[in-house]
């Protein structure tokens, strides 16, 4: 594995952190998990297993959580508190897409009752056994994000009555992140959960959660800087968790630190492969792929679309515990990674002729629709492209009718994108233009999910493309530079504010850009694409 300036810091850093008195937990054959402890009442030979299980916990591994928390009953049958680590670890990623499955919130209720039932030993830990069950209390009746906010809100109660209790604050701050409002610009709670969370991890620099949960609360473009040192150091706290290899490339890929990016998920996907964590290896292969067509690799990424297949005939959808990745995650990887290769790449064709699937979660049916239908806009095939719409507006009125508000608002948007573009093949530049706008609000006025590194096609940049095909670059630049704002360093924001500012008249501005452009693709295939052969050529003349 090549080691960037960026994670050869993150080795340095927690390596200061080790010097410094932290060492992190090796248990059996040497595996490094960073640093916790958790207090509890159990008895005492129970303990270190209980803080390994925990561990395992903040970094998603949960099935492993729960085997550990199962070893530490069979010490200690009257360790209460470790239901509570059951029952958390049957809700899987906080973060995964879509609402939980009626068998995981059986099982998590089921075991938040037995720790209920059996009780623990101090008020502490039944705090937090109470807590927990909020997440699965009346399921059949109460919408999962109301649960998520009576969640949140019992542990900030645990967190206020326990102020000394740093795994309390912990959890809360994750809860807080977890339920904040993708609409909500001024970031309150993912604010308030990093100022909790950036305290603690000066005091425990080795603690896993404190650097993962740090990456999720500013994985936000305008939060992400503020998230650089947890994500350069998370890997190298926990390298046996699959997941902690993956997740610093979320920052790297909000900053555009492509290779940083590539490198983490390389590591990742090799890990979650070896330890049989197929949707986590597809979702790490995702964020590399995107990676590599931001940087004009597109021979590396082609190779990850044809690896699908292979990857496809491990990936047990029906695997709902395992690592980080839920099935969802892997479907949505499945649908992404050729929509995406496609569109990067502007191969329209091969985006209109994409194979159609329908999975569980329709979501993710919709990429291949919204690529489908941006290819076939794109040729001028505006009765393709308006069947895409159609079937995107379908899907949304599924998710809606499902209450899934936050994936029926991501379709709507594509389904927007896909009828603007549909207009303009029609020649109906006015509509065209409305549609291609309203898009664009929308997906401002809202955030990504964490299962996607970033949108197929960011909305803006659409728009952008849009207006350079009405000959309106001035007006084009903007949208572009307002991509780049969200999405810095992104391949298509480059070259069209790079020909937006050419076509302008503002030739400074445009070699800016390029030049930009081919730092980017500092390691892209030769002679690669046009644009970066364009770009070689303006800056070659001046």
């Amino acid at each position: 594995m090549k080691f960037t300036p960026l994670l050869l810091a993150s080795l340095s850093l927690c390596a200061a952190a080790v010097s410094h008195g932290e060492q992190t937990h090796q248990h059996g054959d040497g595996e490094t998990l960073g640093k916790v402890e958790f207090a509890t009442s159990c008895i005492e030979p129970a303990q270190s297993d209980f803080n390994r299980a925990v561990a395992l916990l903040h970094s998603f591994q949960f099935s492993r959580a729960i085997e550990g928390f199962n070893a530490v009953l069979k010490q200690d049958p009257a360790c209460a508190i470790a239901y509570w680590g059951i029952a958390l670890s049957d809700w899987s990623n906080p973060f995964a897409p879509g609402k939980k499955e009626q068998s995981q919130l059986q099982l998590g209720r089921q075991s938040a009752e037995q720790g209920k039932a059996l009780g623990a030993k101090t008020q502490r830990e039944r705090d937090y056994v109470a807590a927990v069950g909020k997440l699965y209390g009346d399921f059949e009746a109460t919408q999962q994000q109301a649960r998520l906010l009576a969640y949140r809100d019992a542990m900030g109660e645990v967190a206020a009555k326990y102020p000394e209790d740093h795994e309390a604050q912990i959890f809360y701050a994750l809860a807080l992140a977890v339920a904040a409002d993708p609409a909500d610009k001024t970031y309150a709670d993912r604010l308030k959960a990093g100022a909790i969370l950036e305290k603690l991890f000066a005091e425990e620099p080795m603690h896993p959660g404190l650097s993962h949960y740090l990456i999720h609360a500013y994985d936000v473009p305008t939060l992400a800087g503020r998230a650089l040192v947890a994500a350069q150091r998370y890997a190298a706290i926990a390298p046996d968790a699959p997941h902690a290899l993956h997740m610093p490339s979320h920052t790297f890929t909000r900053l555009g630190y492509w290779q940083e990016s590539i490198d983490s998920n390389i590591a990742a996907a090799a890990a979650a492969r070896r330890q049989g964590q197929t949707a986590e290896e597809l979702h790490a292969s995702d964020y590399e792929t995107y990676a590599y067509l931001q940087t004009g690799q597109d021979e590396a990424a082609g190779g990850m679309v044809t690896a699908l297949p292979e990857i496809a005939s491990r990936f047990n959808p029906k695997v709902q515990l395992n690592g980080a990745g839920p099935p969802a995650a892997g479907y949505f990887a499945l649908a992404a990674i050729p929509a995406r290769y496609a569109l990067e790449r502007q191969d329209w064709q091969q985006a209109e002729k994409l194979a159609l699937s329908q999975t569980p979660f329709p979501y993710t049916d919709a990429t291949t629709w919204f690529a489908r239908g941006l290819g076939a806009a794109r040729l001028g095939h505006a009765a393709v492209a308006d069947e895409a719409a159609t079937a995107l507006k379908q899907i949304q009125e599924r998710l809606s009718k499902a209450n899934e508000p936050y994936w029926a608002q991501q379709v709507e948007i594509q389904a927007t994108a896909v009828s603007a573009w549909s207009a303009l093949a029609a020649g109906k530049n006015k509509e065209a233009l409305r549609q291609m706008e309203l898009a664009a609000n929308m997906e401002d006025g809202t955030e990504k999910s964490a299962v996607t590194p970033g949108p197929l096609s960011p909305a803006r940049e659409l728009l952008g493309q849009m207006l350079l095909e009405m000959n309106r670059p001035a007006l084009a630049l903007a949208q572009f530079e307002a991509t780049l704002k969200k999405e810095p360093r992104r391949f298509r924001s480059l070259y069209g504010a790079a020909r937006a500012a050419q076509l302008s008249g503002n030739r400074a501005l445009s070699q800016v850009y390029f030049s930009e452009l081919l730092t980017v693709c500092a390691h892209a295939d030769k002679p690669g694409r046009p644009e970066i052969r364009e770009a070689r050529q303006m800056l070659a003349k001046h």
